[in-house]
């Protein structure tokens, strides 16, 4: 009998992987893509522990199972530091910074011409 692909294994795979790319899109969409990788992930981990023998895929669905939990990581650490930004410096704190970043940047580059 030829075996059958898990229906979610590619699925879950690409949503790890887009769960890692967009960690840095304030967090959110990371987050979001993550969660789903993982719940896609459990829901064919039990048809496959039903009867192993029955089913391919299983490579990518652990692969991308660890993915999205780095992604969710990763997303959850950046949504938690931009909330932290936010609530202890403030927009016109980040400003600042930014701006003091660039003049010191251009300070640099005269300074090599």
């Amino acid at each position: 009998m030829e075996k059958q692909k898990l229906p979610n294994s590619n699925a879950v795979l690409t949503l790890g992987i887009l769960s890692i790319l967009t960690c840095c899109c304030w967090g959110f969409i990371g987050l979001i893509l993550g969660i789903i990788a993982l719940v896609l992930a459990k829901k064919d981990l039990k048809i496959y522990n039903q009867d192993p023998e029955l089913y391919a895929g299983y490579s990518n669905l652990n692969t991308g199972k660890i993915l999205a939990i780095i992604g969710v990581v990763l997303s959850s650490i950046y949504l938690l530091f931009n909330i932290y930004l936010y609530a202890f410096v403030g927009e016109q704190g980040i400003k600042d910074f930014q701006q003091n970043l660039m003049d010191k940047m251009k300070y640099q580059q005269e300074q090599q011409e």
